[in-house]
C-alpha cells in the first residue's frame, strides 16, 4: 500500500514545459518518466501512476502519484520546482465513518442509449448538474458519501499525435468515508475514464471532526 504524491510547479519560462501542458500524450510521456522503464504493457497501470494538471495562484501545479518512489531525476534540469511526500500515512488513517475533503478532475461521462438516434452507444461527455450527479453516484461506488460538491469545467485533455480527447470536469468537496478498503483502491487506482490523460486521481484530506 505504498504511494508517493510528486508536486511539481512547471517553469512555463520553457519550451519544452508549454510543449508537454498543451499536448496530453506529451505530459503523459513526461509523467512517466518519473518510473522505472522495466514495466510491461500498460505500464501506467502497473506502476500506479495518476496525475492531475491544475491552476493555482502560484500557476500551473502538476501532481503525480505512483507506487514506486518517483526518479525526479529523470526530469530535465530546471523543469520545475519539485516536492516529494510518502502518502502512507494518510491511506492509513483513512477509516469508516472518517469525514473528508477531496478533489478529482474526472471524465463524467455516459453511453448513449437508442433514443439518441444516430448518436446511440457513443459516449456522451457530461457537464454542470449531471456530471455532479455522476460523481456522487461513482463515489458511492467507492466508498464515500458525498456530502458537498462543486464542479468546474476544465480544458480538454487532448493529444497532438492522437486522436485522444478527454473532457474534464473538476470536483472537490466534502465526503464522509462509509468503506475504507474500497477508498484506498479508488486513490490508487484512480476513478473512471482518461486515467492516463490527467483524469481520475482521487486527492483526500481529513477534515476536522
Amino acid at each position: 500500500m505504498n504511494a508517493w504524491l510528486t508536486r511539481i510547479l512547471p517553469d512555463v519560462r520553457r519550451r519544452d514545459v508549454n510543449n508537454d501542458l498543451a499536448d496530453a500524450d506529451r505530459l503523459h510521456k513526461r509523467v512517466m518518466m518519473l518510473v522505472p522503464d522495466e514495466f510491461t504493457t500498460p505500464a501506467r497501470a502497473e506502476a500506479g501512476v495518476l496525475f492531475r494538471l491544475e491552476d493555482t495562484k502560484m500557476g500551473a501545479q502538476l501532481l503525480v502519484q505512483s507506487s514506486y518512489k518517483p526518479l525526479i531525476e529523470r526530469l530535465p534540469d530546471g523543469y520545475g520546482e519539485i516536492a516529494v511526500k510518502d502518502l502512507s500515512a494518510l491511506l492509513i488513517r483513512l477509516r469508516n465513518g472518517v469525514p473528508v475533503h477531496y478533489r478529482i478532475a474526472a471524465n463524467p461521462s455516459k453511453r448513449l442509449g437508442k433514443s439518441a438516434g444516430p448518436r446511440a452507444g457513443q459516449i456522451a461527455a457530461l457537464r454542470g448538474a449531471d456530471a455532479e450527479e455522476w460523481w456522487v453516484r461513482r463515489a458511492a461506488t467507492h466508498g464515500l458519501a458525498v456530502t458537498t460538491v462543486t464542479s468546474q469545467s476544465e480544458r480538454d485533455a487532448r493529444g497532438k499525435q492522437s486522436s485522444i480527447r478527454h473532457a474534464v470536469v473538476r470536483f472537490d468537496g466534502s465526503a464522509i468515508i462509509h468503506d475504507a478498503e474500497l477508498v484506498r483502491a479508488a486513490v490508487l487506482e484512480g476513478v473512471g475514464r482518461g486515467k492516463a490523460y490527467g483524469c481520475g486521481l482521487l486527492s483526500l484530506a481529513m477534515a476536522a471532526q
